[in-house]
């Protein structure tokens, strides 16, 4: 695997690919992560990572200090499943001036669940990958859905800037508790982790009342947050949406639960396609 910090580095490697797949990465790897990897394998010919922790998607209060940086593990891991080219610039590199051109994602998208929760962070997400996109300049980029909401925003930007580039969802990746992985996971204490699977199981028991017939959704949510509460939680959403969009559900539109909550001080989020 060639490790490049450089933009002239890493489009001198990649001149002569003729397929490029690409998965980016804030780093802390764990086999969610890798199983993006395994899966652009399939699709290029030229297979690209990147690890880059990103201020401008973090809010003035989130973890952008105390993200986990473990770049050398990383690297044997990514090596381990394939990739070619990792870019890791610092931030220098991708913001050599204090940035003041945005991509803004449509209200729609932005300015709910998660956006709501987190306001600007899809406006630093949007800006990011689109920069890395054109670095890079993949045919094929592949995100988690574990990241629902983020995968809507990745892929409605790419059909409206016109970028030629397929967008791959890649399903979640769980413990064998039911806990989706995710880098922030190594927050919880021992304690918090024995309770983190009740949020996966509390999706998982409010799709199967959707597929049984119930159609009280605001009743649904109501229930599955008081759930959480009961149990120490603090949950900032939990929605059932068209899968498609993340709007409110219509008749004979695939929907997925989407929801996020803290457990003590570590927010994790999580959905549930209903299929």
């Amino acid at each position: 695997m060639q490790i490049h910090t450089r933009i002239e580095s890493l489009r001198a490697a990649l001149a002569s690919a003729t397929r490029i797949a690409f998965a980016p990465t804030m780093g802390n790897l764990h086999a969610g992560h890798l199983s993006l990897m395994q899966t652009a394998r399939t699709h290029g010919d030229a297979v690209v990572s990147s690890i880059f922790v990103n201020r401008t998607q973090f809010g003035p209060n989130e973890d952008f200090d105390r993200y986990p940086r473990t770049f050398q593990a990383d690297c044997e891991q990514l090596a381990a499943v394939g990739v070619d080219h990792l870019f890791a610039p610092d931030e220098a590199e991708l913001y050599p001036q204090a940035q003041s051109y945005f991509v803004q994602p449509a209200a729609r998208h932005d300015e709910i669940l998660e956006g709501a929760s987190r306001p600007g962070h899809f406006r630093g997400v949007a800006t990011i990958v689109t920069k890395l996109f054109n670095i890079v300049q993949p045919q094929i980029a592949l995100f988690g859905k574990k990241d629902y909401q983020q995968l809507i925003v990745i892929r409605n930007m790419v059909r409206e800037l016109n970028l030629p580039i397929t967008i791959i969802g890649c399903d979640t990746v769980r413990a064998p508790d039911g806990l989706a992985l995710s880098s922030r996971n190594g927050y919880l204490t021992a304690e918090q982790r024995v309770e983190a699977p009740r949020l996966a199981a509390c999706l998982k028991q409010l799709a199967a009342a959707v597929k049984a017939g119930r159609q009280d959704y605001t009743v649904l949510e109501a229930e599955a947050v008081e759930q959480l509460r009961a149990h120490g939680w603090q949950p900032d959403y939990i929605a059932i949406r068209q899968q498609s969009d993340l709007q409110a559900p219509q008749d004979n539109q695939p929907l997925v639960v989407v929801a996020a909550a803290r457990l003590g001080s570590t927010r994790l989020i999580d959905n549930l396609e209903i299929n």
